[in-house]
């Protein structure tokens, strides 16, 4: 079946933290996309990237604080709508910003962010994209050159964006991200954001003032020189996709690299830690 995606149905037992370190451990393996269900998560892949022991090596299956089973289906990438639409309510951060599908009423907020996900993470659903939300909007982006790496769904650029950054950039490596951050970001009238597929190795000498960077702990360790080469005097970096205990390896890469950490947000296990350049 062609552009067929694997749907890996697990069962966690007790289902938290279980499903959140599972899913951590499944993004890091290659998993694109997740849908937290009762008693478990719902994960994808393409299958042209499925590889056997991307399931058999994941470290939460072989301890013994979690009873998981699974099973796996294929299915085909245009019925990933009827699967979020069942499962899609709208998320509110703050009293000022809500994360909804186009079916959903339009709310009385001063950010209405309307995103159809498709197979792309970043509804607000998840811990990690709550925080980075909650991050910005506390903070000043008028006037500002704005980077979201792993951009995903768009949701962090779009936020940018309609804070008032002057000029945006999304980047995603992953191919049904970069399309669909396109759609979403003509669905909120964002014309001015731009979109390239690829990783940090695209970033070359672009500057920003802000980089929102949402991605798992061993991209991040990384690629972080990288994109504080980037960051403009005084500028500013967002940082989550990891948990408390990768806190410390993360804050030590950041302080070596010229940053100071400005200020902390959590969410069950999950981080998301903003640091500004050192002046």
């Amino acid at each position: 079946m062609e552009n067929s995606y694997l749907e890996y149905r697990f069962t966690v037992n007790p289902v938290q933290p279980g499903t959140d370190i599972l899913i951590a451990e499944l993004g890091e393996a290659g998993f694109e996309s997740f849908v937290e269900t009762e008693d478990g998560v719902l994960a994808y892949i393409k299958k042209a990237d499925w590889r056997e022991s991307m399931v058999q090596n994941l470290r939460v299956l072989h301890g013994s604080s979690f009873d998981i089973g699974y099973s796996a289906k294929e299915i085909a990438q245009q019925n990933w709508n009827a699967v979020w639409e069942a499962s899609f309510d709208p998320i509110q951060v703050g009293d000022d910003c809500v994360v909804r599908a186009p079916f959903h009423e339009k709310p009385q907020v001063q950010y209405d962010i309307v995103i159809e996900p498709k197979m792309s993470f970043g509804t607000g659903h998840h811990e990690t994209t709550h925080l980075m939300i909650t991050h910005m909007l506390h903070n000043d982006f008028k006037g500002k050159s704005v980077l979201d790496m792993g951009s995903g769904t768009g949701v962090l650029a779009i936020l940018a964006a309609m804070k008032g950054a002057t000029t945006v950039d999304a980047m995603d490596i992953d191919h049904w991200c970069y399309v669909n951050a396109l759609e979403n970001i003509r669905r909120n009238n964002c014309g001015h954001i731009k979109v390239y597929e690829g990783d940090a190795t695209l970033l070359g000498k672009r500057t920003y003032d802000t980089i929102l960077a949402n991605i798992n702990r061993n991209i991040l360790l990384a690629d972080i020189p990288t994109y504080v080469a980037c960051l403009r005097p005084s500028g500013s970096l967002f940082l989550s996709g990891f948990y408390t205990e990768d806190v410390s390896p993360i804050a030590k890469k950041c302080t070596e690299a010229g940053m100071m950490l400005k200020s902390r947000l959590q969410k069950n296990n999950w981080v998301a830690l903003h640091f500004n350049v050192l002046k």
